[in-house]
């Protein structure tokens, strides 16, 4: 008995050796516990930019970008970040542009960016159809030259998230995309953690570390060059229809993508992405 003892103890220690001895190295955390936006993590994007036919103008104010304290959003462990859409008819950008919408883009180009490691959010969304919030990594330079990583995009159909990689030659309609289905009882309306391993060889996607799709380099280089062994920095935003909701739900009035229902709901202040933090590591 003892012998058997023995050897079983040996090889349970020697199982939890590898987690035992993991230590990774924090490279950035914010987890939004501040009266206001660190401005030295993170730089808010303008009405300027506009891309994938998105409705909505972004802009830098209280209004779209909230730092909620803690307590405020039920199962929130500090303080929250809310990314908020909010109705401004007539709305006129700085190029001319007209939108009845604006909302918040914030990132970290200029201020942080890293190369391989993890890079995770915890992130609770609304329910609504035609919605596009994303958290997602960027490279620093020409599009999609330098690579994109998109840990969650979510489109609306509360059942399911994607995660997608864009780079050279495999840019726009990407093959490298995966949907990730929730079980049964379980959607984007609960607190989740989205994450990436990003490594020299591949990236593995998660949904509360469960993976959810991999993608390794020979996947890759079969469409185009690699390019994810350059920086990249961090974004969240929380976009309004566009090509990829309206792609999934046909819908083109009275906004691309974007139905009556939801513009209702923004309206009575129900549409907000929450993050409840952001941070990356390298083990």
């Amino acid at each position: 008995m003892t012998p058997k003892f023995r050897s079983c103890a040996l090889g349970m220690l020697l199982s939890l050796a590898p987690a035992m001895a993991r230590s990774d190295t924090p490279l950035f955390f914010d987890d939004f516990d501040a009266p206001e936006l660190d401005r030295s993590h993170w730089t808010v994007i303008g009405p300027d930019f506009h891309v994938n036919r998105e409705i909505q103008a972004y802009v830098d104010s209280p209004e779209t970008i909230r730092l909620l304290p803690a307590g405020t959003v039920e199962g929130a462990e500090n303080g929250v970040l809310a990314l908020v859409p909010v109705v401004r008819e007539g709305f006129e950008t700085p190029t001319g542009r007209v939108t009845d919408f604006v909302s918040g883009r914030i990132e970290t180009k200029g201020l942080f960016d890293f190369t391989h490691g993890r890079a995770s959010a915890r992130i609770r969304m609304p329910d609504a159809v035609g919605v596009w919030p994303a958290w997602w990594l960027l490279g620093n330079g020409d599009w999609p030259d330098t690579g994109e990583i998109d840990i969650m995009e979510y489109v609306g159909e509360a059942d399911w998230t994607a995660v997608a990689l864009h780079g050279p030659g495999y840019s726009g309609e990407t093959p490298l995309v995966n949907k990730f289905y929730f079980p049964p009882g379980d959607d984007v309306t609960g607190w989740h953690v989205y994450s990436v391993d990003w490594t020299t060889d591949g990236l593995e996607f998660r949904v509360d570390d469960r993976l959810v799709y991999r993608a390794t380099r020979p996947m890759v280089e079969h469409y185009g060059e690699w390019t994810f062994d350059s920086p990249k920095h961090l974004i969240l935003n929380f976009a309004l229809g566009g090509v990829y909701p309206w792609k999934t739900n046909g819908i083109e009035s009275p906004w691309l993508g974007l139905p009556e229902s939801t513009v209702e709901a923004i309206r009575a202040g129900e549409v907000a992405m929450y993050v409840d933090w952001v941070k990356v590591e390298q083990p």
